[in-house]
């Protein structure tokens, strides 16, 4: 049988003693599978280490390129949130935190991943998204607010500006007659305006309001006369034909009779007189819309 043993002998620099050492070759196996198992274990050791480590830092990346893309979210909804507030003319607030108003923080790579650091983020950006959608919130609820009463003013408005005359009860007709001082065909004053027409032409109600009556009236012959509701009343005479009751409610440019001749006038036409608060006015200036002197009272 060979021999299985190493010799290892040490001699030292002085002296006659001569050390000898006995080493197995089981033993030298041994002690080389276990250096080997050491270095595996090391080397997966390392691998699985740098595997987390780059996952995290992954992560982080992934996470922090979110968090800024929601960050520039949240300035360009403030952006837009303070111009809403300057168009309503709404008090300036306090801008809400957000990350791009602070100091930014650094992620270092130098060592492990900075966990801490990304939770800091986190933290911030949920703070200033909770004040923003605040600030939103706010800000809509003031918009609706005073769109609601822009919408009341303008149907208010509308409704006021309906029961106002400010159309042509004949459309496109001529003023043949003034609001004036007049010798023919009597001497008087003309309270009204005679409109040229041909006979059976459309009357139409010069605007919204309630027949207060409707038949003959001596030399007005038959006669038309609307109540607005706002001082304001509305005469057509001289008609040919009357298409309405009294107590009935017409809008305005509904049709309401025919031109015609009756009662003292000379030929076919509409006299048309305006009356506020009891007095005769020009209605020349009622023919195309409503006079800005009117117009400037009602805001």
């Amino acid at each position: 049988m060979s021999d299985d043993r190493y010799y290892v002998k040490i001699v030292p620099h002085k002296g006659d003693v001569i050390h000898r050492l006995v080493i197995r070759k089981r033993h030298v196996a041994v002690a080389v599978a276990l250096l080997g198992i050491c270095i595996l274990a090391a080397s997966a050791f390392a691998g699985v280490e740098i595997a987390r480590a780059g996952q995290e830092r992954a992560a982080i990346v992934r996470i922090t390129s979110q968090t800024e893309a929601l960050n520039r979210r949240l300035q360009s909804v403030q952006r837009e949130d303070q111009e809403i507030g300057r168009l309503i003319g709404a008090p300036a607030t306090a801008k809400p935190a957000t990350p791009a108003t602070q100091r930014p923080h650094k992620l270092s790579w130098t060592g492990p991943p900075n966990l801490r650091v990304l939770e800091a983020h986190v933290a911030t950006l949920t703070s200033a998204s909770t004040a923003l959608l605040d600030q939103a919130r706010r800000e809509r609820e003031l918009v609706l607010h005073v769109l609601n009463l822009r919408h009341i003013r303008e149907l208010t408005q509308e409704r006021l500006l309906a029961f106002i005359p400010s159309i042509d009860p004949v459309a496109g007709a001529e003023v043949v007659g003034c609001f004036c001082w007049r010798t023919w065909p009597d001497v008087e004053f003309h309270e009204g305006v005679d409109l040229g027409a041909n006979y059976g032409d459309e009357v139409r109600a010069a605007a919204a309001g309630t027949i207060a009556g409707a038949g003959w009236e001596g030399g007005y012959g038959l006669k038309i006369d609307i109540d607005h509701g706002n001082g304001y009343h509305t005469w057509y005479a001289h008609l040919s034909r009357i298409d309405v009751r009294v107590g009935q409610r017409v809008y305005k440019g509904e049709e309401i009779a025919a031109v015609g001749a009756t009662g003292f006038a000379t030929g076919p036409h509409l006299h048309y007189q305006v009356m506020l608060n009891g007095r005769p006015i020009d209605p020349a200036p009622y023919l195309h819309g409503v006079p800005s002197s009117v117009l400037a009272s009602l805001h």
